[in-house]
C-alpha cells in the first residue's frame, strides 16, 4: 500500500504552488490539465482550501518553471503555503496578500 503524501511532504518536494478555482480544474478540464502537466513535475495529489467561500485546487509542481507553464495556460495564481490554516482549519486559505513571484 502506498503511504498517503502529507501536506509538509508536498511542500517540502512541490514548493511552487498555483491556486485555481475548483470548478476550473473539473470534468474534462481536468483530464486536460492532467494530460498537459505529464511533464510539468506535478504532485499527484491535488489538495483543495477554502477563500472567501470558493473551493480552490492547489496544483503543486516541482520547478518553479512548470508552475509558471501551468499558470500561463490555465490561470490560477501564486499560494503561499504559509497561507493556509493551521490543524482543523488547514482547508482555509488566510488569504490577506497575494505573492505574485511564488517561493524562490
Amino acid at each position: 500500500m502506498a503511504k498517503k503524501l502529507t501536506l509538509s511532504t508536498i511542500n517540502r518536494g512541490w514548493p511552487h504552488q498555483i491556486a485555481l478555482l475548483k470548478a476550473l480544474s473539473e470534468g474534462g478540464l481536468a483530464d486536460e490539465q492532467a494530460l498537459y502537466c505529464n511533464r510539468l513535475l506535478r504532485c499527484s495529489v491535488i489538495p483543495s482550501v477554502t477563500c472567501d467561500g470558493q473551493m480552490f485546487n492547489i496544483h503543486c509542481f516541482a520547478t518553479r518553471a512548470g508552475a509558471s507553464a501551468f499558470m500561463s495556460k490555465f490561470g490560477g495564481e501564486w499560494f503561499d503555503p504559509a497561507k493556509r490554516g493551521r490543524g482543523e482549519d488547514a482547508d482555509r486559505w488566510i488569504r490577506k496578500s497575494v505573492d505574485d513571484h511564488g517561493p524562490g
